[in-house]
């Protein structure tokens, strides 16, 4: 079930209404109104995938129990079976066919008159995501720094809690679990800044993201006959679309949980205003960010070691993180792009100079700051075209033309239209920079408040796009 759907805009109410008006005050029956809400949400797209997701679930929790009750030795071995199960059905349905088929590329270079058949399955929807969730939750009790959860329930409806189930942001147990657990009472103002943030949400997706899509897709899709100057419009609609539409997720899936007395966390932090591409990470995916960062890097000896093991690590987890996006070398490609940007700050010392809002407290940013604001935008831009890109060979093109002299010309995209949308997400997003969302408004006057909304309806309204099309995130 897709968050821009009239099916969702149905289901949302009714479970609203079941979970304060019948199962209010008993929190166990709350909890089983989750997890069969979340089922029926999952199940709308491929009802038969709902079977390895349980399978996924049944592994970890009895996992974690075991963990909990062995000692020695046999503790590692447990966890790593654990993992290895809950990856393998990752790399079933996610890589296997990759790997097979640039296995059959390297047999027909060499030769080798025979090829594997490739599986015909169908991605799971938000696979990685709840992969990711259930990892943490393992390698948490095995460090101690997770009580196994015992209610089978409890843990189910923690790894597929419907606002965050297909797209994130990945969650841990330390801050899931006693939500759980705890009674709930209804919360009027954080409902009231749930339906803002969705409201936020919806207005990133439709207006800004499926706008920039059609012509993004143009533009890919028939790159070889644009210019240069339309190429690099491209890319940065491209920016803003991929922004927009996961970032609109984000945004809907907090706002959603808030309904329901739930919090999660901060997956987006404006990161098109980061100074330098190592705040950019800080801020964008900080879920997947710092899941890399506590099961990944650190494990692997982080900034500890010496230059050589940091930078090892650094290239270790943008590669993998590109790879966790996608069964494709493109993201690999756009993994390795970012850690060859990230190199620099790493050896200069220069990674963790920007933890501030840049310009606290003024209302525009000075020279120093916007052009280091635009030069990492482009950064990013130019990271972006391998992300969007069918293929290297795309990619290659795409950038090739985007700097050769065509950039000079005219571009073909001239959709006045978006541009001011684009101008108008920007300075609402500049205005709610320090706020955890855009449209958290509370330091504002009534008056402002209501006209502000009211502005992001009538834009919703003109200009949305509704054909319920896909979150790009879906997929991975």
């Amino acid at each position: 079930m897709l968050f821009n759907s009239l099916e969702f805009a149905l289901f949302l109410p009714i479970v609203f209404v079941l979970f304060w008006f019948v199962a209010g005050g008993k929190t166990m029956l709350q909890n089983v109104l989750l997890l069969i809400s979340s089922c029926v949400f999952y199940m709308f797209l491929i009802p038969e995938y709902i079977l390895i997701l349980f399978l996924a679930i049944v592994i970890d929790y009895f996992a974690g129990i075991w963990l909990e009750r062995t000692t020695g030795a046999k503790r590692k071995w447990l966890l790593w079976l654990s993992i290895v199960s809950t990856c393998l059905i990752l790399f079933v349905f996610k890589y296997y066919n990759f790997f097979i088929s640039n296995t059959n590329a390297i047999a027909s270079l060499l030769g080798w008159n025979y090829s594997i058949e490739v599986l015909k399955i169908a991605l799971p929807i938000g696979l990685s995501f709840h992969t990711f969730q259930s990892l943490s939750y393992v390698i948490d009790v095995y460090n101690g720094e997770q009580k196994a959860e015992k209610n089978f329930m409890t843990y189910s409806v923690y790894v597929m809690f419907f606002p965050q189930l297909v797209a994130g942001p990945i969650e841990r147990a330390r801050s899931l679990f006693p939500q759980f657990h705890a009674p709930k009472t209804f919360n009027l103002a954080l409902a009231s800044d749930g339906m803002r943030q969705i409201l936020w949400g919806l207005f990133t997706k439709c207006v800004i993201a499926d706008n920039c899509a059609i012509h993004v897709d143009n533009v890919f899709n028939d790159y070889t006959n644009n210019q240069g100057s339309t190429l690099w419009v491209g890319a940065i609609l491209f920016t803003f679309q991929i922004y927009g539409d996961f970032s609109g997720y984000s945004n809907m899936a907090l706002g959603t949980a808030k309904l329901f007395g739930f919090r999660l966390m901060q997956n987006f932090n404006y990161p098109y205003f980061s100074r330098d591409i190592a705040e950019f990470w800080r801020r964008w995916h900080i879920s997947l960010t710092t899941w890399f960062r506590d099961y990944v890097y650190k494990p692997l000896g982080g900034n500890k070691r010496g230059m050589f093991v940091t930078v090892r690590n650094t290239f270790i987890i943008f590669l993998v993180s590109g790879f966790w996006h996608g069964a494709n070398w493109t993201f690999i490609f756009w993994g390795l792009v970012n850690a060859l940007y990230f190199l620099p700050l790493v050896l200069l010392g220069l990674n963790r100079r920007y933890t501030n809002t840049v310009a606290e407290g003024r209302t525009l940013p000075n020279f120093r700051e916007f052009t280091s604001m635009s030069f990492t935008f482009l950064l990013a831009t130019v990271a972006w075209v391998f992300f969007r890109a069918s293929d290297i060979p795309t990619a290659f093109g795409i950038i090739k033309g985007m700097f050769n002299t065509s950039v000079l010309s005219v571009p073909a995209i001239r959709d006045w239209v978006l541009v001011l949308l684009i101008l108008v997400f920007v300075i609402i997003e500049w205005r709610g920079r320090t706020l955890q969302h855009a449209l958290d408004l509370a330091n504002r006057s009534a008056f402002e408040r209501r006209m502000i909304y009211a502005f992001v309806f009538l834009l919703l309204f003109f200009f949305g796009v509704y054909n319920e099309n896909q979150f790009i995130y879906f997929q991975f």
